[in-house]
C-alpha cells in the first residue's frame, strides 16, 4: 500500500457506514468462479461480481484469501445484502488522485508513446489515455515542417511511437477524462533561468533550425536556446512563404522583441531599415505609380510598388492595397488584375505610421 493510497483511505472514517463512491480498504475472505467476497470490518461484507468481476478478472485471479485491496463502493446493498464494490473504478479513482498530486507538485513522469496524429502524440498514464500536443513538445522534438503539411507533420511525429518521454502533467479533467501532457514544460524553469541573462532589445547571433508556414525557428546562445521569428517579423514586405527569406542552417542576426516565460520572440525586420520611413517625402497622394500584383484576396489586391514620380532617388520597396471596393466585386477584380502582372495605379491615400498605402487602378 502506497503512502498516497493510505492518505486517501484515511480520509474515510472507518466507523461510519460507507457511501457510494467511497474508496474503501477491504480484505479478501472468499473467492468464487465469478465473484470475490471482501470484509469491510464493521461496515459489513462486500462483493465484486458481474461486470465488475470480469473487468478485472485477471487481477482478481491473482488475489489470495487475506490479501488487502482498495475498492470503490458502487451500491450500498444489493438484493443479497452485500455492498457492491469495484476494483477497476477504485484503481481509476486512485490513479486520477495520484496524477492530480503529481501535477500540483510539478513532478515529471516517464511515458511511452503509443500513437500519433497530426495534433500530437498519444500515450497513457496508469491506464488513463493521455495526449501530448505538438505545441507542448520540446524545441528539439518539435516537427519543423516547411509549409505546415499535415502528412509531413504526422510522419515526423510517428518516429516517436514506441519511445519514452519525460513529461509533466499540464492539465487534467477527471469528469471529461482528459489528461494533457507537456514535454516542453519540464524544461521551462531551466530555460526561464537562462533567459534572465537576455533582455528585450538584445541582438543575438543564431542559426535557422526550422522553417514553417508561420515563421522560422532560431537557435542562439551558448545554451542552445530556441526562439521564433514570426512570419510578420521576417521582413517589412508581405511574406507568403518564410522560405523566401531564410533557409535552414542559415546564420542570422536577430533582435529579441519579446520574452514571455520560456518563450522568446525574435525579429529580422527590426534590424532592417523601415522602407516606410519618410515615405511621404517620396510619394504623395495623387501620384501615379507602377506596381506588380503580388496577391489577390477577397478584400483586395496587394501591389508591390515599382515606380513613382520622376526622381534620381531610388524608390523604397513597399506594398500598397487596391481595395475590392475599387472593382465592385472579387470577380471583376480577378478579371482586371492577375498575380505577377504590372499595372498603372494612382495613390489615393498614404499613412506612414500605419504602413498603409491605398491604390486605385489607373483608367486608360
Amino acid at each position: 500500500m502506497t503512502a498516497d493510497m493510505k492518505k486517501i483511505f484515511e480520509q474515510n472514517d472507518l466507523v461510519k457506514p460507507p457511501k457510494v463512491d467511497d474508496i474503501v480498504e477491504c480484505k479478501v475472505i472468499e473467492k468464487g468462479k465469478a465473484s470475490v467476497f471482501l470484509d469491510l470490518g464493521p461496515r459489513g461484507v462486500g462483493i465484486i461480481y458481474g461486470k465488475e468481476f470480469y473487468e478485472t478478472k485477471s487481477k482478481l485471479k491473482g488475489l489470495k484469501i487475506g490479501d488487502t485491496v482498495f475498492t470503490k463502493v458502487i451500491a450500498l446493498e444489493n438484493e443479497d445484502g452485500y455492498i457492491d464494490l469495484s476494483l477497476a473504478k477504485a484503481g481509476k479513482q486512485l490513479a486520477w488522485d495520484t496524477l492530480r498530486q503529481i501535477m500540483d507538485k510539478g513532478e515529471t513522469i516517464v511515458v511511452k508513446v503509443s500513437g500519433a496524429n497530426k495534433g500530437g502524440l498519444l500515450t497513457d498514464v496508469s491506464e488513463i489515455p493521455a495526449f501530448l500536443p505538438v505545441s507542448q513538445l520540446s524545441p528539439e522534438n518539435y516537427p519543423k515542417v516547411e509549409g505546415g503539411d499535415n502528412q509531413k507533420i504526422l510522419k515526423a511525429l510517428q518516429k516517436f511511437v514506441g519511445k519514452e518521454m519525460e513529461v509533466k502533467i499540464l492539465a487534467l479533467d477527471e469528469k471529461e477524462e482528459k489528461l494533457i501532457l507537456s514535454e516542453r514544460e519540464k524544461e521551462a524553469e531551466k530555460i526561464k533561468e537562462v533567459l534572465k541573462k537576455y533582455k528585450v532589445g538584445d541582438i543575438v547571433d543564431g542559426e535557422i533550425t526550422g522553417v514553417v508556414d508561420f515563421g522560422a525557428f532560431v537557435k542562439f546562445g551558448e545554451e542552445g536556446l530556441e526562439g521564433l521569428i514570426h512570419i510578420s517579423e521576417l521582413d517589412w514586405q508581405l511574406i507568403e512563404n518564410p522560405s523566401e527569406i531564410v533557409k535552414v542552417s542559415e546564420k542570422v542576426k536577430a533582435k529579441i522583441i519579446n520574452i514571455s516565460n520560456d518563450k522568446v520572440s525574435l525579429s529580422l525586420k527590426a534590424l532592417k531599415k523601415d522602407p516606410w520611413t519618410d515615405i511621404d517625402k517620396k510619394y504623395n497622394k495623387g501620384d501615379a505609380v507602377k506596381g506588380t500584383v503580388t496577391k489577390l484576396n477577397p478584400f483586395g489586391a496587394f501591389v508591390q510598388i515599382i515606380g513613382g514620380q520622376s526622381s534620381s532617388e531610388e524608390k523604397p520597396k513597399i506594398q500598397g492595397l487596391c481595395h475590392i471596393s475599387e472593382f465592385g466585386s472579387q470577380k471583376k477584380m480577378e478579371e482586371s488584375l492577375k498575380v505577377g502582372g504590372k499595372y498603372d495605379f494612382k495613390i489615393i491615400s498614404i499613412d506612414p505610421t500605419e504602413h498603409r498605402m491605398s491604390l486605385k487602378l489607373a483608367v486608360e
